[in-house]
């Protein structure tokens, strides 16, 4: 990770007594899904100083991402993945990104720690089933307009309850995160994300399942 030696002061000082590099800097990440929430989580994470990034999402960037999903207007048209990874190397060209624009696959390899951002609960399910065994740290954003929830599995606990939340597609609440969002909670819905993974960095006990109403502001955590 680079210091950026151009300047007299590391671009990590101010997080420095919050966030242990030495251990960011031994883990991947992946994450699934670069959409409204997983751009978000892919630019945080790289910002806060993760060596190794892989992105997975077969879809382009349309006209209301920008607006939605925070990608630029000489995005249209791109692979999503691909220009994440270019937003991500104008934070940071030292971080290694792996894009690959594809829906996940089991036979894909993934990282330490896995970000599920995708839209349905069958394909987080399906996702679920081929990585619980292969990732450190598992945590998956859903979001429905105004409504955000992270759920994060990092141990025996934290996992059973996570399989709970597995119930068949045809229970989920109708819509999914791309019929109605909006930037600002898509970030924030990010940030509950990266802050629970820098919580399980620290060694810190992780909230293994937050909800937030930002609307009727309501915050639920367990």
């Amino acid at each position: 990770m680079t210091d950026f030696p151009s300047t007299s002061v590391s671009r990590f000082v101010r997080q420095q007594e919050i966030i242990p590099r030495d251990r960011l800097s031994q883990l991947s990440v992946t994450i699934i899904g670069v959409g409204a929430i997983g751009r978000q989580v892919a630019l945080q994470l790289a910002a806060i100083g993760s060596p190794r990034i892989q992105l997975v999402d077969f879809d382009h960037v349309d006209t209301t991402n920008v607006t939605t999903q925070g990608y630029l207007a000489e995005d249209i048209g791109q692979p999503k993945v691909v220009a994440t990874e270019d937003a991500i190397h104008r934070l940071d060209s030292s971080i290694e990104v792996n894009s690959l624009e594809d829906r996940y696959r089991p036979k894909q390899n993934v990282g330490d720690a896995v970000f599920c951002c995708v839209d349905s609960i069958s394909a987080r399910s399906a996702i679920w089933r081929t990585v619980k065994h292969q990732c450190q740290f598992w945590c998956d954003g859903r979001m429905l307009g105004e409504t955000l929830r992270a759920l994060v599995a990092a141990d025996e606990v934290s996992r059973e309850h996570y399989n709970s939340t597995l119930f068949p597609q045809s229970d989920a609440q109708t819509g999914s995160c791309t019929s109605r969002s909006t930037i600002y909670a898509a970030s924030i819905a990010a940030g509950l994300m990266v802050h629970q993974f820098t919580r399980w960095l620290r060694d810190y006990p992780v909230d293994f399942d937050t909800s937030l109403n930002l609307l009727a502001g309501e915050w639920h955590v367990q």
